[in-house]
């Protein structure tokens, strides 16, 4: 979290699924302070609509619709380094 806001750019949190865009890095907490990480994906949830989440959360990587299944603790873009 400190990476992304030190060298890309803070977006808000927000509850609005519109707010978040392909590309746009999210920060949770999965409960007991436990931080997770995923980016947003162009592909979108055939269900809720959604972008869907690309993230690892130990059974290695996973395209799954949970931007919203637990708190979000950081919104972020991220471009690479700076030419």
């Amino acid at each position: 979290m400190v990476f992304f806001s030190r060298k890309g750019r803070t977006l808000p949190i927000t509850n609005n699924p519109k707010d978040y865009a392909p590309g746009d890095i999210v920060s949770w907490d999965l409960g007991g302070n436990v931080p997770h990480i995923g980016i947003v994906v162009g592909q979108k949830s055939p269900r809720s609509g959604r972008f869907m989440i690309v993230h690892n959360i130990g059974q290695g990587p996973k395209l799954e619709d949970v931007l919203f299944n637990w708190k979000i603790t950081g919104h972020y873009e991220y471009f690479g380094p700076k030419p």
